[in-house]
Protein backbone atom coordinates (compact mmCIF):
# COMPACT_ATOMS: atom_id res chain seq x y z
CA UNK A 1 0.00 0.00 0.00
CA UNK A 2 1.19 3.31 -1.04
CA UNK A 3 0.14 6.66 0.05
CA UNK A 4 0.73 10.16 -1.26
CA UNK A 5 -0.40 13.16 -3.96
CA UNK A 6 -1.33 11.34 -7.39
CA UNK A 7 -1.90 12.72 -10.52
CA UNK A 8 -5.13 11.51 -12.77
CA UNK A 9 -4.26 11.45 -16.38
CA UNK A 10 -7.94 11.24 -17.14
CA UNK A 11 -8.85 14.18 -15.39
CA UNK A 12 -5.56 16.16 -14.51
CA UNK A 13 -6.73 16.52 -10.79
CA UNK A 14 -4.19 15.84 -8.46
CA UNK A 15 -5.50 14.42 -4.93
CA UNK A 16 -4.41 12.38 -1.93
CA UNK A 17 -4.90 9.15 -2.43
CA UNK A 18 -4.27 5.26 -1.32
CA UNK A 19 -2.64 3.11 -3.68
CA UNK A 20 -3.41 -0.63 -3.33
CA UNK A 21 -1.18 -3.48 -5.12
CA UNK A 22 -1.70 -7.05 -5.36
CA UNK A 23 0.73 -9.22 -7.34
CA UNK A 24 1.96 -5.92 -9.14
CA UNK A 25 -0.87 -4.95 -10.29
CA UNK A 26 -3.36 -2.00 -8.82
CA UNK A 27 -6.48 -3.55 -6.97
CA UNK A 28 -7.84 -0.20 -5.83
CA UNK A 29 -6.97 3.67 -5.41
CA UNK A 30 -9.10 5.47 -2.88
CA UNK A 31 -8.84 9.24 -1.80
CA UNK A 32 -7.97 9.98 1.61
CA UNK A 33 -6.70 13.07 3.44
CA UNK A 34 -3.32 13.67 4.34
CA UNK A 35 -0.63 16.52 3.81
CA UNK A 36 2.02 14.90 1.34
CA UNK A 37 5.16 16.13 -0.16
CA UNK A 38 5.70 15.34 -3.82
CA UNK A 39 3.28 13.88 -6.73
CA UNK A 40 2.73 10.24 -7.83
CA UNK A 41 2.45 9.86 -11.40
CA UNK A 42 2.28 7.06 -13.76
CA UNK A 43 5.94 5.81 -14.65
CA UNK A 44 7.26 7.26 -17.86
CA UNK A 45 6.69 5.54 -21.26
CA UNK A 46 9.32 6.13 -24.73
CA UNK A 47 6.88 5.31 -27.20
CA UNK A 48 9.75 5.71 -29.78
CA UNK A 49 13.21 4.70 -29.44
CA UNK A 50 16.27 2.68 -30.71
CA UNK A 51 17.89 1.28 -27.82
CA UNK A 52 20.97 0.34 -29.93
CA UNK A 53 21.82 4.11 -30.53
CA UNK A 54 22.47 4.87 -26.67
CA UNK A 55 25.37 2.07 -27.48
CA UNK A 56 24.19 0.07 -24.32
CA UNK A 57 22.39 -3.35 -24.28
CA UNK A 58 18.87 -3.46 -23.19
CA UNK A 59 19.83 -4.16 -19.64
CA UNK A 60 22.66 -1.41 -19.01
CA UNK A 61 19.97 1.25 -20.76
CA UNK A 62 17.43 0.21 -18.30
CA UNK A 63 19.95 0.78 -15.35
CA UNK A 64 20.24 4.07 -17.29
CA UNK A 65 17.22 5.27 -17.73
CA UNK A 66 14.99 4.06 -14.61
CA UNK A 67 16.38 6.64 -12.23
CA UNK A 68 14.78 9.25 -14.51
CA UNK A 69 12.05 7.85 -14.41
CA UNK A 70 11.45 5.67 -17.07
CA UNK A 71 9.47 2.35 -16.62
CA UNK A 72 8.55 1.24 -20.28
CA UNK A 73 9.89 2.16 -23.62
CA UNK A 74 8.87 0.96 -27.08
CA UNK A 75 11.63 0.06 -29.37
CA UNK A 76 12.42 -0.86 -32.88
CA UNK A 77 15.40 -2.89 -32.98
CA UNK A 78 15.88 -2.83 -36.84
CA UNK A 79 19.48 -1.40 -36.01
CA UNK A 80 20.36 -4.95 -34.50
CA UNK A 81 18.42 -6.68 -37.20
CA UNK A 82 20.22 -5.18 -40.17
CA UNK A 83 23.22 -6.90 -38.49
CA UNK A 84 22.00 -9.95 -37.19
CA UNK A 85 18.44 -10.19 -38.09
CA UNK A 86 16.16 -12.24 -36.20
CA UNK A 87 19.21 -13.30 -33.80
CA UNK A 88 19.86 -9.92 -33.28
CA UNK A 89 15.53 -9.08 -32.30
CA UNK A 90 16.18 -12.40 -30.20
CA UNK A 91 19.52 -10.70 -28.29
CA UNK A 92 17.75 -8.02 -27.60
CA UNK A 93 14.02 -9.64 -26.23
CA UNK A 94 16.59 -12.10 -24.08
CA UNK A 95 18.22 -9.30 -22.36
CA UNK A 96 15.09 -7.10 -21.99
CA UNK A 97 13.86 -10.00 -19.69
CA UNK A 98 16.66 -9.66 -16.52
CA UNK A 99 15.60 -5.81 -15.65
CA UNK A 100 12.36 -4.48 -14.56
CA UNK A 101 12.47 -1.87 -16.88
CA UNK A 102 8.74 -2.76 -19.39
CA UNK A 103 10.54 -3.23 -22.74
CA UNK A 104 7.96 -3.52 -26.04
CA UNK A 105 8.89 -4.22 -29.42
CA UNK A 106 8.03 -3.24 -33.05
CA UNK A 107 8.55 -5.71 -35.68
CA UNK A 108 11.34 -4.04 -37.88
CA UNK A 109 9.64 -3.16 -41.09
CA UNK A 110 12.60 -2.16 -43.32
CA UNK A 111 15.10 -4.51 -43.31
CA UNK A 112 17.15 -3.67 -45.74
CA UNK A 113 15.84 0.20 -45.41
CA UNK A 114 16.55 0.53 -48.66
CA UNK A 115 17.45 -2.41 -52.13
CA UNK A 116 20.06 0.37 -52.43
CA UNK A 117 22.78 -0.64 -49.88
CA UNK A 118 23.97 -3.83 -48.42
CA UNK A 119 22.45 -5.23 -45.14
CA UNK A 120 23.88 -8.08 -42.88
CA UNK A 121 19.93 -9.84 -42.82
CA UNK A 122 16.41 -9.56 -44.59
CA UNK A 123 13.05 -9.73 -42.71
CA UNK A 124 10.61 -10.26 -44.93
CA UNK A 125 6.86 -10.76 -45.02
CA UNK A 126 6.74 -14.31 -43.23
CA UNK A 127 9.21 -13.01 -40.42
CA UNK A 128 7.15 -10.20 -39.36
CA UNK A 129 4.49 -12.58 -39.39
CA UNK A 130 5.99 -14.95 -36.68
CA UNK A 131 7.34 -11.75 -35.14
CA UNK A 132 4.04 -9.76 -35.05
CA UNK A 133 2.44 -13.25 -33.06
CA UNK A 134 4.99 -12.37 -29.95
CA UNK A 135 2.90 -10.87 -26.90
CA UNK A 136 6.16 -8.88 -26.95
CA UNK A 137 5.79 -7.15 -30.58
CA UNK A 138 3.18 -4.39 -29.99
CA UNK A 139 3.57 -2.80 -33.60
CA UNK A 140 4.74 -2.92 -36.87
CA UNK A 141 8.31 -0.73 -36.95
CA UNK A 142 8.23 2.80 -38.75
CA UNK A 143 7.40 1.85 -42.70
CA UNK A 144 10.35 3.90 -43.71
CA UNK A 145 10.09 2.64 -47.58
CA UNK A 146 7.52 5.34 -48.05
CA UNK A 147 7.76 5.14 -51.47
CA UNK A 148 7.11 1.50 -51.23
CA UNK A 149 4.02 2.10 -49.59
CA UNK A 150 2.95 4.92 -51.92
CA UNK A 151 3.28 2.60 -55.02
CA UNK A 152 1.67 -0.73 -53.65
CA UNK A 153 5.06 -2.52 -53.11
CA UNK A 154 3.84 -6.12 -52.52
CA UNK A 155 6.36 -6.97 -49.80
CA UNK A 156 5.51 -3.67 -48.49
CA UNK A 157 1.87 -4.13 -48.01
CA UNK A 158 2.11 -7.99 -47.20
CA UNK A 159 4.12 -6.80 -44.28
CA UNK A 160 1.54 -3.89 -43.15
CA UNK A 161 -1.86 -6.42 -44.35
CA UNK A 162 0.19 -8.65 -41.50
CA UNK A 163 -0.37 -6.09 -38.71
CA UNK A 164 -3.65 -5.35 -39.46
CA UNK A 165 -4.51 -8.63 -39.25
CA UNK A 166 -2.77 -9.07 -35.93
CA UNK A 167 -4.26 -6.21 -35.10
CA UNK A 168 -1.75 -4.03 -33.92
CA UNK A 169 -0.76 -0.69 -35.42
CA UNK A 170 1.83 0.52 -37.53
CA UNK A 171 4.68 2.86 -37.19
CA UNK A 172 5.33 5.61 -39.69
CA UNK A 173 8.21 7.47 -41.20
CA UNK A 174 7.70 9.81 -43.76
CA UNK A 175 9.91 13.17 -43.69
CA UNK A 176 8.36 16.01 -46.12
CA UNK A 177 6.17 14.19 -47.69
CA UNK A 178 2.81 15.98 -48.41
CA UNK A 179 -0.22 16.32 -50.41
CA UNK A 180 -1.22 13.44 -52.49
CA UNK A 181 1.34 11.62 -51.73
CA UNK A 182 1.06 11.51 -48.10
CA UNK A 183 -2.76 10.94 -48.42
CA UNK A 184 -1.86 7.73 -49.82
CA UNK A 185 1.17 7.08 -47.09
CA UNK A 186 -2.00 7.66 -44.36
CA UNK A 187 -4.30 5.70 -46.45
CA UNK A 188 -2.34 2.48 -45.88
CA UNK A 189 -3.47 2.63 -43.03
CA UNK A 190 0.32 4.23 -40.98
CA UNK A 191 -0.98 5.65 -37.63
CA UNK A 192 2.14 8.09 -36.25
CA UNK A 193 5.16 9.87 -37.42
CA UNK A 194 8.23 11.23 -35.77
CA UNK A 195 9.64 12.99 -38.47
CA UNK A 196 8.41 16.15 -38.56
CA UNK A 197 11.07 18.98 -38.69
CA UNK A 198 8.56 21.91 -38.69
CA UNK A 199 5.37 23.53 -37.82
CA UNK A 200 3.65 23.25 -41.58
CA UNK A 201 4.73 19.75 -41.88
CA UNK A 202 3.23 18.47 -38.30
CA UNK A 203 -0.28 20.01 -38.64
CA UNK A 204 -0.53 17.97 -42.19
CA UNK A 205 -0.13 15.08 -40.77
CA UNK A 206 -2.18 15.84 -37.49
CA UNK A 207 -5.46 17.15 -39.97
CA UNK A 208 -4.78 13.73 -41.87
CA UNK A 209 -5.33 11.72 -38.52
CA UNK A 210 -1.52 11.14 -37.86
CA UNK A 211 -0.79 10.48 -34.01
CA UNK A 212 2.80 12.97 -34.31
CA UNK A 213 5.65 11.64 -31.83
CA UNK A 214 7.36 15.22 -30.82
CA UNK A 215 10.91 14.05 -31.26
CA UNK A 216 13.81 15.60 -28.54
CA UNK A 217 16.47 13.06 -29.58
CA UNK A 218 20.91 13.49 -29.56
CA UNK A 219 20.54 14.09 -33.46
CA UNK A 220 17.53 15.15 -34.34
CA UNK A 221 15.44 18.07 -32.03
CA UNK A 222 12.71 18.87 -32.84
CA UNK A 223 10.62 20.22 -29.47
CA UNK A 224 11.15 23.72 -30.14
CA UNK A 225 9.94 23.86 -33.43
CA UNK A 226 6.78 21.53 -32.88
CA UNK A 227 5.51 22.54 -29.87
CA UNK A 228 2.99 24.77 -30.68
CA UNK A 229 1.51 22.16 -33.40
CA UNK A 230 0.55 19.94 -30.41
CA UNK A 231 1.30 16.29 -30.56
CA UNK A 232 0.26 12.88 -28.81
CA UNK A 233 3.74 11.36 -27.70
CA UNK A 234 7.09 13.21 -26.34
CA UNK A 235 9.66 10.63 -27.80
CA UNK A 236 13.53 10.32 -28.17
CA UNK A 237 14.47 8.37 -30.83
CA UNK A 238 17.81 8.25 -30.34
CA UNK A 239 20.17 8.79 -27.79
CA UNK A 240 23.66 8.94 -26.73
CA UNK A 241 24.80 8.06 -23.24
CA UNK A 242 25.87 11.68 -22.75
CA UNK A 243 23.13 13.12 -22.94
CA UNK A 244 21.34 9.64 -21.39
CA UNK A 245 23.60 10.90 -17.54
CA UNK A 246 20.95 14.55 -18.42
CA UNK A 247 17.88 12.76 -18.32
CA UNK A 248 16.03 10.30 -20.34
CA UNK A 249 12.33 11.80 -20.66
CA UNK A 250 12.47 13.42 -17.71
CA UNK A 251 14.53 16.02 -19.57
CA UNK A 252 12.20 16.34 -22.52
CA UNK A 253 9.22 16.80 -20.48
CA UNK A 254 10.91 19.53 -18.40
CA UNK A 255 11.66 21.21 -21.71
CA UNK A 256 8.19 20.86 -22.86
CA UNK A 257 7.02 22.65 -20.18
CA UNK A 258 9.77 25.18 -20.11
CA UNK A 259 8.90 26.06 -23.63
CA UNK A 260 5.03 26.62 -22.66
CA UNK A 261 3.02 22.68 -22.94
CA UNK A 262 0.87 22.20 -19.80
CA UNK A 263 2.69 19.84 -17.64
CA UNK A 264 0.05 17.69 -17.53
CA UNK A 265 -0.61 17.51 -21.55
CA UNK A 266 3.47 17.34 -21.15
CA UNK A 267 2.82 13.76 -19.17
CA UNK A 268 -0.31 12.16 -21.00
CA UNK A 269 2.02 12.38 -23.58
CA UNK A 270 4.53 10.04 -21.92
CA UNK A 271 2.42 8.04 -20.12
CA UNK A 272 -1.37 7.34 -20.93
CA UNK A 273 -1.38 7.87 -24.58
CA UNK A 274 1.29 5.93 -25.94
CA UNK A 275 -0.70 3.20 -23.73
CA UNK A 276 -3.21 3.27 -25.22
CA UNK A 277 -1.75 3.59 -28.89
CA UNK A 278 0.01 0.18 -28.38
CA UNK A 279 -2.44 -1.65 -25.74
CA UNK A 280 -0.39 -1.98 -23.10
CA UNK A 281 -1.57 -2.20 -19.73
CA UNK A 282 -0.24 1.04 -17.75
CA UNK A 283 0.07 4.77 -17.91
CA UNK A 284 -2.27 5.21 -15.30
CA UNK A 285 -2.56 4.83 -11.33
CA UNK A 286 -6.18 2.83 -12.05
CA UNK A 287 -7.32 -0.26 -11.07
CA UNK A 288 -6.43 -3.24 -13.00
CA UNK A 289 -3.47 -1.85 -14.51
CA UNK A 290 0.25 -2.40 -13.61
CA UNK A 291 1.92 -0.61 -9.85
CA UNK A 292 4.37 1.18 -12.65
CA UNK A 293 4.61 4.97 -10.97
CA UNK A 294 7.36 7.86 -10.19
CA UNK A 295 7.16 10.27 -7.25
CA UNK A 296 8.55 13.94 -8.38
CA UNK A 297 8.52 16.66 -6.44
CA UNK A 298 5.95 18.54 -8.16
CA UNK A 299 4.80 19.20 -11.99
CA UNK A 300 7.02 22.53 -12.61
CA UNK A 301 10.54 21.39 -11.45
CA UNK A 302 9.94 17.25 -12.64
CA UNK A 303 12.50 15.95 -11.06
CA UNK A 304 12.41 11.94 -10.33
CA UNK A 305 12.68 11.40 -6.72
CA UNK A 306 11.70 7.38 -6.70
CA UNK A 307 10.31 4.40 -9.08
CA UNK A 308 8.09 1.94 -9.20
CA UNK A 309 7.64 -0.72 -11.04
CA UNK A 310 5.15 -3.27 -10.37
CA UNK A 311 4.82 -2.01 -7.26
CA UNK A 312 8.63 -2.34 -6.05
CA UNK A 313 11.06 0.24 -5.58
CA UNK A 314 13.94 -0.33 -8.43
CA UNK A 315 15.75 3.34 -8.13
CA UNK A 316 15.76 6.09 -5.78
CA UNK A 317 17.60 9.60 -5.60
CA UNK A 318 19.08 8.84 -9.17
CA UNK A 319 20.66 5.22 -8.68
CA UNK A 320 19.14 1.92 -9.68
CA UNK A 321 19.02 -0.49 -7.34
CA UNK A 322 19.35 -3.39 -9.89
CA UNK A 323 22.01 -4.93 -11.91
CA UNK A 324 22.40 -4.99 -15.31
CA UNK A 325 23.98 -8.54 -17.28
CA UNK A 326 27.00 -9.40 -19.22
CA UNK A 327 27.42 -10.86 -22.42
CA UNK A 328 28.68 -12.84 -25.01
CA UNK A 329 30.55 -10.78 -27.60
CA UNK A 330 31.45 -12.05 -31.70
CA UNK A 331 33.25 -10.05 -34.28
CA UNK A 332 30.10 -8.65 -36.57
CA UNK A 333 33.01 -7.01 -38.71
CA UNK A 334 33.91 -9.24 -41.78
CA UNK A 335 35.70 -6.75 -43.41
CA UNK A 336 40.06 -6.80 -44.09
CA UNK A 337 42.26 -3.82 -43.31
CA UNK A 338 42.47 -1.02 -46.12
CA UNK A 339 44.97 0.93 -47.63
CA UNK A 340 44.76 4.63 -48.80
CA UNK A 341 44.39 3.96 -52.21
CA UNK A 342 41.17 2.00 -51.45
CA UNK A 343 39.75 5.40 -50.82
CA UNK A 344 40.60 7.19 -54.28
CA UNK A 345 38.28 8.78 -56.50
CA UNK A 346 39.89 8.21 -59.69
CA UNK A 347 39.53 11.03 -62.13
CA UNK A 348 41.32 13.05 -65.12
CA UNK A 349 42.03 16.55 -65.66
CA UNK A 350 43.11 19.47 -62.87
CA UNK A 351 40.07 19.96 -61.26
CA UNK A 352 35.96 19.35 -61.12
CA UNK A 353 32.93 20.17 -59.65
CA UNK A 354 31.45 17.46 -57.83
CA UNK A 355 28.03 16.85 -55.32
CA UNK A 356 28.97 17.70 -51.63
CA UNK A 357 26.82 16.34 -48.60
CA UNK A 358 25.88 19.19 -46.50
CA UNK A 359 24.88 18.28 -42.83
CA UNK A 360 23.62 20.80 -40.06
CA UNK A 361 23.89 20.33 -36.40
CA UNK A 362 21.05 19.08 -34.61
CA UNK A 363 18.80 17.27 -37.94
CA UNK A 364 19.46 14.22 -39.58
CA UNK A 365 17.76 16.03 -43.34
CA UNK A 366 20.98 17.10 -45.71
CA UNK A 367 21.07 19.07 -48.33
CA UNK A 368 23.23 19.34 -51.76
CA UNK A 369 26.03 21.43 -52.93
CA UNK A 370 28.67 21.31 -55.21
CA UNK A 371 32.15 22.19 -54.75
CA UNK A 372 35.21 22.39 -57.22
CA UNK A 373 37.73 20.67 -55.82
CA UNK A 374 41.63 19.52 -57.10
CA UNK A 375 42.62 16.61 -58.66
CA UNK A 376 46.18 15.73 -57.90
CA UNK A 377 47.84 12.06 -59.29
CA UNK A 378 44.07 11.06 -60.92
CA UNK A 379 42.43 11.63 -57.33
CA UNK A 380 39.88 13.74 -56.00
CA UNK A 381 41.77 15.42 -52.75
CA UNK A 382 38.99 17.20 -49.98
CA UNK A 383 39.75 20.84 -49.33
CA UNK A 384 39.72 21.75 -45.77
CA UNK A 385 39.75 25.40 -46.67
CA UNK A 386 36.29 24.94 -47.99
CA UNK A 387 35.29 22.20 -45.58
CA UNK A 388 35.12 19.64 -48.16
CA UNK A 389 36.09 16.18 -46.48
CA UNK A 390 36.05 12.69 -48.36
CA UNK A 391 33.26 9.85 -46.68
CA UNK A 392 33.36 6.81 -47.44
CA UNK A 393 30.57 3.78 -46.70
CA UNK A 394 32.13 0.44 -46.60
CA UNK A 395 29.90 -2.90 -47.06
CA UNK A 396 31.09 -4.77 -43.51
CA UNK A 397 28.73 -7.69 -43.19
CA UNK A 398 30.70 -9.93 -45.92
CA UNK A 399 27.71 -9.86 -48.11
CA UNK A 400 30.32 -8.47 -51.37
CA UNK A 401 33.09 -11.97 -51.05
CA UNK A 402 29.92 -13.61 -52.15
CA UNK A 403 31.03 -12.45 -55.50
CA UNK A 404 34.45 -14.75 -55.23
CA UNK A 405 34.98 -17.95 -57.25
CA UNK A 406 35.96 -21.03 -56.31
CA UNK A 407 39.41 -20.20 -57.21
CA UNK A 408 39.11 -17.40 -54.81
CA UNK A 409 39.39 -14.21 -57.41
CA UNK A 410 36.85 -11.77 -58.14
CA UNK A 411 34.89 -10.81 -61.01
CA UNK A 412 35.34 -6.96 -61.21
CA UNK A 413 32.32 -6.36 -63.14
CA UNK A 414 29.71 -7.98 -61.06
CA UNK A 415 31.64 -5.69 -58.19
CA UNK A 416 31.34 -2.23 -59.87
CA UNK A 417 27.19 -2.87 -60.08
CA UNK A 418 25.17 0.24 -58.86
CA UNK A 419 28.86 2.24 -58.40
CA UNK A 420 29.92 5.15 -60.07
CA UNK A 421 32.62 5.39 -62.53
CA UNK A 422 33.96 7.53 -59.97
CA UNK A 423 35.04 5.33 -57.55
CA UNK A 424 37.39 2.45 -56.66
CA UNK A 425 36.57 -1.44 -55.23
CA UNK A 426 38.84 -2.46 -52.57
CA UNK A 427 41.02 -5.38 -53.27
CA UNK A 428 39.36 -7.43 -50.73
CA UNK A 429 36.10 -7.56 -52.69
CA UNK A 430 34.30 -5.37 -50.19
CA UNK A 431 31.96 -2.88 -52.08
CA UNK A 432 32.80 0.69 -50.96
CA UNK A 433 31.57 4.17 -52.19
CA UNK A 434 33.45 7.15 -51.92
CA UNK A 435 31.90 10.98 -52.13
CA UNK A 436 32.30 14.69 -50.55
CA UNK A 437 30.82 16.10 -47.25
CA UNK A 438 30.70 19.19 -45.73
CA UNK A 439 29.69 20.56 -42.16
CA UNK A 440 32.04 18.37 -40.02
CA UNK A 441 35.24 20.87 -40.30
CA UNK A 442 37.61 18.77 -39.70
CA UNK A 443 41.18 20.62 -40.28
CA UNK A 444 42.98 17.22 -39.83
CA UNK A 445 42.51 13.33 -39.15
CA UNK A 446 39.74 11.37 -39.96
CA UNK A 447 36.47 10.02 -37.90
CA UNK A 448 35.36 6.11 -38.47
CA UNK A 449 32.44 4.55 -37.18
CA UNK A 450 30.53 1.24 -37.74
CA UNK A 451 27.62 2.89 -36.69
CA UNK A 452 25.55 3.88 -39.68
CA UNK A 453 21.76 4.36 -40.21
CA UNK A 454 20.32 1.81 -41.20
CA UNK A 455 22.68 -1.07 -42.35
CA UNK A 456 25.48 -0.01 -40.28
CA UNK A 457 28.07 -0.71 -42.59
CA UNK A 458 31.42 1.12 -41.81
CA UNK A 459 31.33 5.14 -42.59
CA UNK A 460 34.54 7.55 -42.20
CA UNK A 461 35.22 11.42 -43.00
CA UNK A 462 38.62 12.04 -43.39
CA UNK A 463 40.56 14.90 -44.91
CA UNK A 464 43.05 12.84 -46.39
CA UNK A 465 43.44 8.80 -47.35
CA UNK A 466 45.96 8.13 -45.10
CA UNK A 467 44.08 8.95 -41.84
CA UNK A 468 40.56 7.43 -43.47
CA UNK A 469 42.34 3.81 -43.66
CA UNK A 470 44.18 3.97 -40.62
CA UNK A 471 40.71 4.94 -38.70
CA UNK A 472 39.10 2.02 -40.49
CA UNK A 473 41.58 -0.24 -39.53
CA UNK A 474 41.56 0.40 -35.73
CA UNK A 475 37.96 0.20 -36.36
CA UNK A 476 38.55 -3.51 -37.38
CA UNK A 477 41.34 -4.05 -34.47
CA UNK A 478 38.35 -3.04 -32.40
CA UNK A 479 35.74 -5.36 -33.42
CA UNK A 480 33.49 -2.25 -34.22
CA UNK A 481 32.89 1.20 -32.53
CA UNK A 482 34.05 4.66 -32.67
CA UNK A 483 37.54 6.23 -33.55
CA UNK A 484 38.69 9.53 -33.96
CA UNK A 485 42.48 9.81 -35.32
CA UNK A 486 44.78 12.88 -36.04
CA UNK A 487 48.45 14.19 -35.65
CA UNK A 488 47.99 13.94 -32.10
CA UNK A 489 46.89 10.08 -31.86
CA UNK A 490 43.46 8.45 -31.72
CA UNK A 491 40.69 8.14 -29.63
CA UNK A 492 38.38 4.72 -29.53
CA UNK A 493 34.92 3.91 -28.27
CA UNK A 494 34.57 -0.42 -28.37
CA UNK A 495 31.40 -1.54 -29.85
CA UNK A 496 31.96 -5.78 -30.02
CA UNK A 497 28.35 -6.42 -29.57
CA UNK A 498 27.01 -6.06 -33.57
CA UNK A 499 29.25 -3.29 -34.17
CA UNK A 500 26.86 -1.66 -32.16
CA UNK A 501 26.95 -1.74 -28.52
CA UNK A 502 28.75 -2.43 -24.92
CA UNK A 503 27.48 -4.10 -21.96
CA UNK A 504 28.94 -1.64 -19.68
CA UNK A 505 27.86 1.18 -17.26
CA UNK A 506 26.76 4.53 -19.06
CA UNK A 507 29.16 6.46 -17.04
CA UNK A 508 32.21 4.74 -18.54
CA UNK A 509 31.32 4.49 -22.18
CA UNK A 510 29.44 8.65 -21.69
CA UNK A 511 33.32 9.14 -20.37
CA UNK A 512 35.01 7.57 -23.54
CA UNK A 513 32.65 9.05 -25.96
CA UNK A 514 33.63 12.20 -24.24
CA UNK A 515 36.83 11.93 -25.15
CA UNK A 516 36.22 11.21 -28.66
CA UNK A 517 34.02 14.28 -28.92
CA UNK A 518 36.41 16.60 -27.24
CA UNK A 519 39.34 15.24 -29.66
CA UNK A 520 36.88 16.06 -32.42
CA UNK A 521 36.77 19.29 -31.13
CA UNK A 522 40.61 19.82 -31.36
CA UNK A 523 40.20 18.84 -34.81
CA UNK A 524 38.22 21.38 -35.64
CA UNK A 525 34.51 19.74 -35.68
CA UNK A 526 31.99 22.09 -33.71
CA UNK A 527 28.81 19.66 -33.84
CA UNK A 528 27.17 18.92 -31.01
CA UNK A 529 27.12 14.78 -31.90
CA UNK A 530 29.74 14.65 -34.86
CA UNK A 531 29.64 10.42 -34.95
CA UNK A 532 25.92 10.42 -34.49
CA UNK A 533 25.40 13.36 -37.50
CA UNK A 534 28.02 10.99 -39.10
CA UNK A 535 25.57 7.45 -38.65
CA UNK A 536 22.82 9.29 -40.30
CA UNK A 537 24.64 10.34 -43.59
CA UNK A 538 24.09 6.72 -44.45
CA UNK A 539 20.22 6.69 -43.62
CA UNK A 540 18.77 6.61 -47.17
CA UNK A 541 15.35 7.59 -46.14
CA UNK A 542 16.09 10.82 -44.51
CA UNK A 543 16.09 13.63 -47.71
CA UNK A 544 18.35 14.80 -49.09
CA UNK A 545 21.74 13.49 -50.39
CA UNK A 546 22.85 10.39 -48.70
CA UNK A 547 25.65 7.61 -48.90
CA UNK A 548 26.00 3.72 -49.14
CA UNK A 549 28.28 1.24 -49.54
CA UNK A 550 26.92 0.89 -53.30
CA UNK A 551 26.85 4.53 -54.41
CA UNK A 552 25.87 8.70 -53.57
CA UNK A 553 21.98 8.58 -53.42
CA UNK A 554 19.71 11.11 -53.91
CA UNK A 555 16.47 10.39 -52.02
CA UNK A 556 14.32 12.97 -53.50
CA UNK A 557 14.76 11.08 -56.35
CA UNK A 558 15.45 7.81 -55.25
CA UNK A 559 18.19 6.84 -57.43
CA UNK A 560 22.28 6.92 -57.32
CA UNK A 561 23.54 10.05 -58.77
CA UNK A 562 27.45 10.84 -59.99
CA UNK A 563 29.93 12.11 -57.26
CA UNK A 564 31.69 14.01 -60.36
CA UNK A 565 29.48 16.70 -62.11
CA UNK A 566 32.23 17.88 -64.41
CA UNK A 567 35.43 17.81 -65.45
CA UNK A 568 38.06 20.65 -65.34
CA UNK A 569 40.87 20.41 -67.53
Amino acid sequence: MIRGNILNVFTGEVYPAEITIKSGIITCVKKIEGDFDGIIIPGLIDAHIHIESSMLTPSFFAKAVVPHGTTAVVTDPHEIANVWGLDGINFMLNDAEKVPLRLSFTAPSCVPATEFETSGADIGPDEIDILLEKEEIVALGEMMNFPGVINGDPQVMAKIASAKRHRKPVDGHAPLLSDGELCSYVSAGISTDHECSSLEEALEKRELGMKIMVREGSSAKNLEDLISAGGDFLVSDDKHPQDLLEGHLDYIVKKAIKLGMDPVEAIKMVTINPAEHYSLNMGAISLGRVADFILIDNLTSFNVKKVFIGGELVAENKSALFDASHQDQSNSIALEKLEPSDFRIQASGNEAIVRVINVSDGQIITSESEARIQIINQDLVPDTSLDVLKISVIERHGKSIAFKNKEGSADRESLNNNNNNNNNRLENLSNLCTAFVKGFDIKEGAFASSVAHDSHNVIVIGTDNQYMSQAVNTLIENKGGLVAISKNGKKSLKLPIAGLMVDDDVEIVSSKLQELHNMALEMGCSLESPFMTMSFLALLVIPQLKISDKGLFDVSKFEFVDVIKKIIN
